[in-house]
């Protein structure tokens, strides 16, 4: 079981274990898909009864990644969206999304390796991230600043060119112009303009 029981919440010290193993594990399989878990659980000063209770075997570990970070995501657009204006929630949210299509580009070979054996887990669907770019549309689209009937679908058609950037280089400023050119698509023609 790779994740916790719903109905009994984890002690803080194991949920601390937990999401530092997730942060080490980000890290080392970006750079090596098939670093051995030894080697992750060493790194986040965990023993191997504590990292295998959380993560039993590889997939487990690859796909409670993959998960973590897109709901750390999605769970920042509401964030955002209590602490600022639409419109600077979603350019905000725009560039953490922005990091987790990064953070996923280097992670693609652990979450191949893990989704393609043959019956194998499959890779989780993009809904929380889908449903959190939904609510800030539609706040910005109250609000006046974007124009109306943009959908979640088009928004990620919009933004398509995220995932070709190479995670090695300096993607930031490249990915910064990208999410610009977007936002200034998205305000043309808001009837708060």
């Amino acid at each position: 079981m790779s994740q916790p029981k719903k109905d009994v919440p984890l002690r803080s010290d194991a949920l601390r274990n937990r999401e530092r193993i997730l942060h080490v594990a980000m890290a080392e399989l970006t750079v090596r898909p098939d670093v051995p878990l030894s080697a992750i659980a060493k790194k986040a000063g965990v023993g191997q009864g504590t990292f295998y209770r959380n993560f039993p075997h590889r997939e487990a570990l690859v796909l409670e990644i993959y998960r973590y970070e897109m709901q750390q995501v999605a769970d920042a657009a509401a964030e955002l969206l209590c602490a600022r204006a639409p419109e600077a929630a979603l350019r905000e949210w725009m560039d953490r999304l922005a990091l987790f299509a990064m953070t996923k580009a280097g992670l693609a070979d652990a979450i191949r390796l893990v989704t393609s054996a043959p019956g194998g887990p499959a890779k989780p669907g993009p809904a929380p991230v889908m449903a959190a770019a939904g609510a800030l549309l539609r706040a910005n689209e109250e609000a006046g600043t974007i124009r109306t009937g943009v959908t979640p679908e088009d928004f990620f058609l919009a933004i398509a060119g995220l995932w070709q950037l190479d995670p090695r280089e300096d993607w930031r400023p490249r990915a910064s112009r990208l999410l610009d050119f977007v936002m200034d698509g998205l305000r043309a023609g808001a009837p708060g303009r």
